[in-house]
């Protein structure tokens, strides 16, 4: 009997993290056939980070961009996707978070009225200019899924509000736990740049790592600078503490950060970790200042704070349970709140007593079985992911 075909879509980074776990639990159960889609956003990087859980993409679309524009981009990879639909339909198609790939693979499967579930449903920052254009993706993405697997049961609210129904919402958690877990058990890691693998091996003895990660469209220019000044300056005030900044491919970010943290003492400025290095480098931090909504999720379950470089996240539970503060990207707020938190063990620890408010490892598998009870393939009731509302685990 020919087992039902899922396709799992990426473009870029994160969604193949945070999508290879999926992968793996489908796989695993062998009631389905797992198929990875690469659309070619960035087509380095998902491949790096699928290499990472020991996986590679089943198909790879060809992009030809010129422009490096939206239009041209989700143009081509609707295209793409069509056409292989037309080859090799699956039965459903799983699209991940908010990108211009997971706009394209939700659009593609509904004009050929193929089911859609959207791993990563109902976060909403209320603001369609941030995340721009990534906050409008969700929210089209809702319209056409036919199953909804919010992260947290705070982004099913979101989603009952929009009258979804709630037999089309599973909360499952977020599958970026499952993955960062199943790398941080893995041990020791070998790291490319040997700048990185001192100031990592600094932090085991004693001396304060911050890690800092940010490349939000929004913050382009003026607001990135201010933030960069910030590292600047909290590197100054701060001669015990060594900085990691994995710099995003982006000329417009890659330029920007050589030019104001290129030559700055203790401050370590590298290409893009691989997954295994991230976790490590994020297992060692005292504090993270990132834009990333990864990194908001990922960081609890290593008790290591995170300083949001944005004025508002769609990752409210983060917020809530304590274990991140917004600071946006007011250079003085970024540096005073950074350097409150170095110097007082006591604030940082409180910070991150209520846990992890986004998953507990299990999402993986709850998201497998939420896809064979969609197919008819399982009538056995997910038993899906709670928090109370100081974020601690149910």
């Amino acid at each position: 009997m020919t087992r039902p075909r899922v396709w799992l879509v990426m473009g870029t980074r994160p969604e193949a993290i945070k999508l290879a776990p999926v992968a793996g639990a489908i796989a695993a159960a062998g009631r389905m056939e797992p198929v990875l889609v690469a659309t070619g956003q960035h087509p380095a990087m998902v491949d790096q980070a699928l290499e990472t859980f020991g996986a590679r993409a089943d198909v790879t679309l060809p992009l030809h961009r010129r422009d490096g524009g939206q239009p041209e981009l989700l143009g081509q990879m609707l295209t793409g996707l069509d056409e292989l639909a037309d080859r090799e339909p699956p039965a459903v198609v799983v699209v991940q978070g908010d990108t211009t790939t997971t706009l394209a693979g939700t659009l593609a499967a509904f004009w050929r009225r193929i089911p859609v579930v959207h791993l990563e449903a109902g976060l909403r920052s209320f603001d369609l200019a941030a995340p721009f254009p990534e906050e409008l993706n969700r929210r089209l993405v809702t319209q056409a899924a036919s199953l909804h697997l919010p992260p947290t049961p705070a982004a099913a609210e979101n989603l009952s509000r929009e009258l979804v129904p709630a037999e089309r919402i599973v909360v499952t958690g977020n599958t970026s736990v499952d993955a960062i877990r199943a790398i941080a058990d893995r041990g020791a890691v070998d790291y490319r740049d040997e700048r990185v693998a001192a100031a990592v091996e600094a932090a085991t003895r004693g001396k304060p790592l911050v890690l800092v990660t940010a490349h939000r469209r929004e913050s382009w220019g003026e607001p990135l600078r201010q933030v960069l000044r910030a590292v600047a300056e909290l590197v100054a005030r701060h001669p015990e503490v060594h900085v990691v900044l994995p710099a995003h491919p982006n000329p417009a970010v890659r330029e920007l950060v050589g030019a104001e943290l290129g030559d700055v003492p203790r401050v370590v400025v590298t290409e893009p970790l691989r997954y295994d290095e991230l976790a490590g480098a994020l297992a060692a931090a005292t504090l993270v200042l990132s834009d990333s909504g990864g990194i908001q999720e990922e960081a609890p379950t290593f008790g290591v704070p995170v300083l949001v470089l944005r004025e508002v996240t769609e990752r409210r539970e983060a917020v809530h349970a304590g274990c991140a503060r917004l600071v946006g990207t007011d250079r003085e707020l970024i540096v005073r709140t950074a350097s409150e938190l170095l110097a007082d063990p006591r604030a940082r620890a409180a910070m991150m007593s209520n846990g992890n408010p986004f998953g507990d490892g299990k999402a993986a598998s709850r998201t497998e079985l939420a896809l064979a009870r969609l197919l008819g393939l399982s009538t056995e009731p997910v038993e899906e992911f709670a928090v109370l509302s100081g974020g601690v685990l149910v």
